[in-house]
């Protein structure tokens, strides 16, 4: 078989093995995606700016305090036979981290009341440290799956968490139970997934279940990750907490609601990050590496055929969008909305993940530094000066140099001795090109489409149906043009979903 053969077959069972979790992602996305929204309508603005508060303090430990440590099993696992210790370690860690969390939101959410001048939030303290301590034990259940290639395993385990995740959070509101009774269901529904964790993650693998010498290897591999989300994590939410610091928690509820992403983003670009994270380990342990640049320009030219018409799409209806979605209530948050999709358009190439798997994490690391200290000053002044917008342009800003310094090291990662790249040799610029004229001109067509019928618009009977329907035109409208675009420029857009769907090589 020639080269160009095997590196397409290589690249067709790659992008397939991401199928099962692109699938099951998307089957729970609608669920994921009726959390916010229902609560929007149940919640006052209070409590919803308050609900958004306490999964902010959450979400922010429970991405710091792994250290990297989970993210690790990518690089690890693939490459190796005796794959136990490596999860019994990490199962552990993870739960000594779970109680570090805990003991964090229990002796400081008082404190983070008052900076929120929100006193309601102390009420909270003990589900949220309890959710914060199973949530942080069960970080490991998918990645262990996905970094051993058992893609339809953790696909799986993804629709069954996300389900019952999405039922907690919304059912018990939706049958006239409080935000505290939310949380407390919440909370017991982490501790069923923590005790799930330790019963998926260590079935079938052989070995004891911590190996000193081993573990040292993992810490040390991980560590320049780990400090990189002791400072990327708190740089990219600094936004909020600042926001949060200096408006009440109703003006602050729609500041989120303008912050507000599809999970779009996690469908498609995780489960395709990570699949490329374990391909590029296989092909290193086969001495293809070669074949990786080709396998990181596919990956990134598909997501660019669905990113970039998401976002013009995004922000082209915003208005329609969010007025269906959450209320005209919320209408203010447009232009903090239509700032928020660049990190759509950033996402399309993932060079974090490549870099993580090429074990480079000190690239990550150094970028992230950097976004940190571009972070505090644009934040501090942004907000201060230009309140809900300047937090968000701050945020948008320090995104495009830290992505900027990832994409400089790709290359290098990438290369071979003897195949040196280049920035331009990455970027699969065809796929860009086309999705990105495609896009505009689509773009453009609803632009046209409002201000054609924006007396009608505002003639529309009340009601769900009747809120939904400028969407679902705009929708209709944009998507066709695209596609019709996309045709005329040589693009079949079935092939492109076809990329997707779980297939094997020949």
């Amino acid at each position: 078989m020639s080269g160009s053969s095997t590196s397409a077959a290589s690249g067709g069972s790659f992008l397939g093995r991401a199928g099962p979790l692109v699938l099951a992602r998307l089957f729970t996305a609608g669920l994921t995606l009726s959390i916010p929204l229902v609560l929007a309508r149940v919640l006052n603005l209070d409590d919803y700016g308050t609900y958004y508060q306490l999964f902010l303090i959450a979400t922010t430990l429970y991405y710091v305090l792994p250290f990297g440590v989970v993210q690790s099993l990518y690089y690890f696992l693939p490459r190796t036979d005796a794959k136990r210790p490596f999860l019994g370690q990490t199962l552990l860690f993870m739960s000594a981290m779970g109680l570090v969390g805990a003991g964090a939101v229990w002796a400081l959410l008082g404190y983070v009341a008052g900076w929120f001048s929100n006193p309601a939030l102390a009420e909270y303290r003990l589900p949220l440290a309890a959710y914060t301590a199973f949530l942080l034990g069960s970080f490991p259940l998918e990645v262990s799956l996905t970094s051993q290639g058992r893609t339809k395993a953790s696909a799986v385990v993804y629709l069954v968490s996300d389900a019952v995740r999405a039922s907690v959070m919304v059912v018990p509101p939706l049958l006239g139970a409080s935000l505290y009774g939310m949380m407390m269901a919440v909370a017991a529904f982490a501790a069923l997934r923590y005790l799930a964790t330790w019963v998926v993650s260590l079935r079938g693998a052989a070995g004891p279940l911590v190996d000193g010498q081993r573990f040292r290897e993992q810490l040390t591999y991980a560590a320049p990750f780990g400090a990189a989300m002791l400072l990327a994590i708190p740089q990219q939410n600094a936004h909020l907490y600042a926001v949060a610091g200096a408006v009440a928690p109703a003006l602050y509820a729609l500041y989120r609601v303008g912050c507000f992403q599809l999970p779009v983003v996690d469908l498609l670009y995780t489960p395709t990050s990570e699949v490329l994270m374990v391909r590029l380990g296989e092909l290193e342990r086969e001495g293809r590496l070669e074949e990786g640049v080709e396998a990181f320009r596919e990956a990134a030219g598909k997501l660019a055929y669905f990113f970039l018409p998401f976002a013009a799409f995004l922000f082209s209806a915003a208005p329609e969008f969010i007025g269906a979605m959450f209320g005209e209530k919320f209408l203010p948050a447009v232009p903090v909305f239509r700032i928020s999709v660049l990190g759509v358009v950033l996402s399309i190439l993932p060079m974090d993940g490549t870099l993580r798997a090429r074990g480079q994490t000190r690239a990550i690391f150094a970028s992230y530094a950097v976004k940190a200290a571009v972070t505090v000053p644009l934040v501090w002044l942004g907000v201060k000066h230009f309140g809900l917008m300047g937090g968000i342009g701050s945020w948008a800003v320090a995104e495009v140099v830290g992505k900027a310094m990832l994409l400089a090291r790709v290359p290098a990662a990438l290369s071979t001795p003897s195949r040196k790249l280049s920035v331009a040799d990455v970027i699969p610029w065809p796929s860009l090109g086309k999705a990105t004229l495609a896009a505009c001109a689509a773009a453009a067509a609803v632009f046209v489409l409002r201000a054609g019928a924006h007396g009608t618009w505002a003639h529309l009977p009340t009601g769900f149906l009747w809120r939904v329907l400028p969407l679902a035109v705009a929708g209709t409208l944009f998507f066709t043009g695209y596609l019709v675009v996309l045709h005329f420029t040589g693009v079949r857009p079935l092939s492109l979903i076809a990329g997707l769907r779980a297939r094997r090589a020949g």
